[in-house]
């Protein structure tokens, strides 16, 4: 990766390259030798390659690596590939071209199955919770331009080149309020302060901007860095000490119950055991973002949980005093990038009086620092007025809420779905889904009084089903508007879009998975989605061509089942067995994704609703459905 990557980028020692490195296992022996690389252009014709030496593009790495394993002697693979973290830092310092092109969700088609993180391992993918439950969204301020979540078996990305980013309108500058002076902490014992984050945005800046501007003060300083394992997205802690006197200074490490303040760039390093253990409940004080930035188990798991509460109880048991900040909505809103969010942070610390140095010596250690000076200087500045005027800064930032959670109100719920369901297919479609909708409801009221849930999960459940994402409806939703005002949302002119797509009647399947591959499309896929649209008129009929894959008889058959078995479950129903019966019928609500990834969750689902209907089956039922049987 042509970095010492671990420790901040640094360049090896000495001359190596992949060339160099192909020279010497050679000279020592090894006959095959295979070199994967995203730019594999760079090596076919190189003239210092040795011979016999293949090139292969990264796409091809589980093939290569299944031709080595049967190699009979030893074979080296070199991977060449610069770490995406240093890509990304030396972007922005202009040292290596910035590609024209982001990644973009549509979040009406996106499913929520995270198969794109699967294929990407990428923490730029990042949660969207929305009424119809948790999809996915671009981190723009986090993403390295891999590209690599494309490969996701899913029609929601879009790639977008030449459009940047937009940022609201009036904001980007520095308030305009005067701020007043705040007081300064005392340090004539040692002032502790300790700054978590995660690696790759800004927390060892932080530190280094606080040690200066207590120096600038001739005040005694000593900063010490602790980072994880990973650079970027690992734990990373600062430890500041601050006092009048040097002899104060002892340990560069702060100690158990030593902290005076954290500063919480993320919340669950700010949580953290080694964070918790340096702070006390009589004196700390802790200023943390709230933002929900997922582990890397989200990658992996569509349905992980942010243990919000317990982190912040966490930190109440073990502080006097703390407050929440919202720093990175906030950073995006104001400043149009997440980075900003830590120098928001010091800011709003600064102001509150927990710094032990002034705001004028914090502004001008940002200057010494030399790096986005004036994005720096206008995040501290939004964070210092956060403290005093928190409704200015929401003005200016506009709504940097959380995102929408599931409805409260049933009853709106279930006529927005019936009026979604009524453009997916026509107005009898809907009525059928108010029909079994509404029996559930008074099934649910007359013979498990006082309970609620089914009616509930059959609302959500039922109508997922319902409306599966055909080629007709994905065409629907891409040119029904919204897509539209959401890329007006994100980007500005001009741009070009790009769809990736595995169209299911002659896209080319992988000869090893038997899965389509996805291929990029231009902006003329949308005048064919325009025409397709309409056509979902043709949706279950005989002459529906894409409606005898066995996508979509399976999607047909999970509506009859479905209706079959919430006949049962309203039948069966009593107080004693209504849990099981929420659970039942909520089943289908993990039935996400496209074409494998959906069969494979079909198969899923009805694996766990079998010994659940048999569970079901077995409970005592009441007389109304004994007649029935």
């Amino acid at each position: 990766n042509d970095a010492v990557a671990m420790t901040g980028g640094q360049p090896h020692d000495g001359p190596l390259d992949v060339p160099r490195i192909a020279a010497q296992v050679r000279a020592e022996n090894v006959d095959r030798i295979a070199v994967v690389s995203d730019e594999p252009e760079l090596f076919r014709a190189h003239p210092d390659l040795v011979a016999g030496v293949t090139v292969h593009h990264r796409d091809e790495l589980d093939a290569v690596q299944r031709d080595l394993r049967e190699w009979p002697g030893v074979s080296v693979l070199i991977y060449a590939q610069t770490c995406a973290a240093e890509k990304r830092r030396r972007r922005k310092r202009g040292r290596m071209p910035d590609p024209p092109q982001r990644a973009f969700i549509n979040e009406a088609v996106c499913e929520g199955c995270g198969d794109c993180g699967v294929q990407s391992n990428c923490v730029a993918i990042a949660p969207l919770e929305t009424e119809l439950g948790r999809k996915r969204t671009i981190d723009q301020s986090a993403c390295n331009k891999d590209f690599s979540c494309l490969k996701g078996f899913c029609p929601s990305f879009v790639t977008v080149e030449g459009g940047a980013l937009r940022r609201r309108e009036g904001a980007g500058g520095p308030p305009r309020s005067p701020l007043p002076e705040p007081v300064r902490a005392e340090t004539a014992r040692a002032y502790g302060i300790v700054v978590t984050g995660i690696g790759g945005t800004g927390v060892i800046t932080v530190g280094a901007v606080l040690g200066m501007a207590a120096h600038l003060e001739g005040k005694s300083v000593s900063v010490l860095d602790v980072a994880g394992l990973a650079q970027k997205n690992g734990e990373v802690y600062s430890h500041i000490r601050v006092a009048d006197d040097p002899n104060a200074l002892h340990a560069a490490r702060i100690g158990a119950g030593e902290a005076d303040l954290l500063i919480g760039c993320d919340l669950i390093t700010a949580a953290g055991p080694e964070t918790l253990a340096v702070l006390a409940s009589d004196r700390s004080r802790a200023v943390v973002n709230i933002h929900e930035t997922m582990t890397a188990a989200f990658t992996h798991d569509p349905d992980a949980a942010f243990p919000e509460g317990a982190i912040e109880a966490a930190l109440a048991r073990v502080t006097a005093d703390r407050a929440f900040v919202d720093a990175t909505g906030l950073a995006v809103a104001l400043l149009g990038d997440s980075v900003g969010a830590n120098m928001l942070l010091l800011g709003f610390a600064s102001q509150k009086g927990l710094l032990p140095v002034p705001p004028a010596a914090i502004e001008e250690a940002i200057t010494l620092n030399g790096v986005a000076l004036e994005f720096n200087r206008h995040a501290f500045a939004w964070g210092r007025l956060l403290a005093v005027d928190p409704a200015a800064v929401a003005d200016a930032a506009g709504s940097v809420a959380p995102p929408p959670a599931a409805a409260a109100d049933l009853a709106g719920f279930i006529e927005r779905r019936a009026a979604d369901l009524a453009a997916y297919q026509d107005r009898a479609y809907a009525a059928r889904y108010r029909a079994l909708v509404e029996n559930v409801r008074a099934a649910e009221a007359e013979r498990s009084p006082g309970l609620a849930g089914l009616t509930d999960a059959v609302a959500r459940a039922y109508f997922k089903i319902l409306a599966y994402k055909d080629e007709y409806e994905v065409a629907r939703l891409y040119t029904d508007g919204r897509f539209a005002r959401a890329l007006g949302n994100a980007f500005e002119t001009p741009r070009r879009l790009s769809f990736h797509l595995a169209p299911p009647l002659f896209a080319e399947r992988d000869p090893r998975t038997g899965i389509p591959k996805k291929r990029a499309y231009g902006p003329w896929v949308l005048t064919a989605m325009r025409l397709l649209a309409p056509l979902k008129i043709l949706r279950g009929t005989p002459f529906d061509p894409f409606g005898r894959t066995e996508e979509r008889r399976a999607e047909r058959r999970l509506i009859a089942d479905y209706e079959t078995l919430i006949a049962e479950l309203t039948r069966r129903l009593t107080p004693g067995n209504h849990a099981l019966a929420v659970e039942l019928a909520a089943l289908p609500l993990g039935i996400r994704g496209f074409g494998p990834i959906k069969m494979r969750a079909i198969a899923q689902v009805k694996t766990a609703e079998a010994p659940l209907l048999a569970r079901l089956r077995g409970t005592a039922v009441g007389p109304q459905a004994k007649a029935a049987e």
